[in-house]
């Protein structure tokens, strides 16, 4: 019978031909990432995280790539996945993969593929686990932590499951267990801490911490300041345009744009529709938050006043029910709905 997690297999991409393509596009872009090749220079000599096992779950595209061949260039050795199903570059992927990095993911991934790759990338040569974590949205975290607890407590995988989702976690843990009933306490014996990219992964280790379950050290990344002020501001300025023009192909020049949020991404948001011509509203329920993006000169109104005369939502809260089935019935017609950065 075929194991479910197999160590033997090294790599799970969509295609090995593309690694030629992709290995152009990571050269290009280390270029844009002067830090990360700085550390290369720095460091790459010394080896400073020679021995350390290191697993991602974190959008395999080709800047992460550049991220990865850092870690092994400082001596680490990498598995990885991605954290979303739709968000690999299959390129990039591959051409890590080809460079002997054990990559598992591709474009478009089931749920229970996507957790399968999450269990592959956790699990190294010989059963071991990582001893560090680079977590997008605390998937990964929280499949050590569910595994963990089952084998203190078998019985906790029996409870209902309230998501389609919960239950492929549930079917991925019992098969894990099934293969070794010891694995995740395992891994934990070996694991010194993770670092979180996202407010959604952060807010389920506080979450976490604060119930006392949190079994080690984490990083909040996604609070520092180069994270919040710079990507969550300026990254998203550019990369909702670019997901929308991808996605759709429409010009955005005259259309009512309805932003939810107005924290740092949501600031990015608004400023990157404005810049390409659209009229933007803004909800938000902070009132300091609100005050700003009026003293900006946004409309500021509750998502039911704006249903109907919409063309473009997009959702930057990191929370869930924003935007409601009902509000989608009356929006009009070909009103286009988008969620930027992750979910609750």
């Amino acid at each position: 019978m075929e194991k479910f997690l197999d160590t033997t297999l090294k790599y799970k991409v969509a295609d090995m031909s593309l690694a030629e393509w992709g290995r152009k596009e990571i050269e290009a872009a280390e270029f844009e990432m002067p830090g990360l090749m700085a550390l290369r220079r720095k460091y790459g000599e010394q080896k400073p995280l020679k021995g350390v096992r290191i697993m991602g779950s974190l959008h395999m595209t080709i800047q992460t790539a550049v991220l990865i061949e850092t870690l092994v260039e400082l001596g680490a050795e990498v598995r990885w996945c991605s954290c979303n199903i739709f968000s690999t570059q299959d390129h990039a992927a591959a051409a890590v993969a080809e460079r002997g990095v054990s990559v598992f993911a591709w474009k478009g991934e089931t749920l229970p593929e996507y957790w399968w790759c999450t269990a592959m990338a956790l699990t190294f040569e010989g059963g071991k686990g990582p001893n560090l974590i680079v977590d997008d949205g605390g998937d990964a975290t929280l499949l050590i932590h569910k595994g963990y607890a089952a084998e203190n407590d078998a019985t906790t995988l029996d409870a209902p499951t309230s998501s389609y989702e919960e239950s492929v976690v549930v079917d991925t843990l019992r098969r894990c267990l099934a293969e070794d009933s010891g694995k995740w306490h395992k891994v934990v014996e070996e694991w010194k801490g993770v670092s979180e990219e996202t407010t959604t992964g952060v807010h389920r280790l506080y979450q976490m911490a604060a119930r006392g379950e949190l079994l080690v050290p984490a990083i909040n990344v996604n609070d520092s300041v180069t994270k919040s002020k710079f990507d969550n501001l300026y990254g998203c300025r550019e990369s909702l345009a670019d997901g929308i023009k991808r996605a759709t192909d429409i010009m955005i020049a005259g259309k009512v744009v309805v932003v939810c949020g107005y924290g740092d991404v949501g600031k990015g948001c608004a400023k990157s529709m404005r810049a390409y011509g659209a009229r933007v509203i803004v909800t938000e329920i902070d009132p300091i938050c609100a005050l700003q993006a009026a003293m900006e000169g946004f409309e500021v109104k509750r998502i039911e006043e704006t249903l109907g005369e919409a063309n473009i939502y997009v959702t930057a809260t990191g929370n869930c029910r924003i935007i409601t089935l009902d509000h989608m019935k009356q929006m009009r017609d070909q009103a286009i709905v988008c969620n930027i950065g992750h979910f609750d």
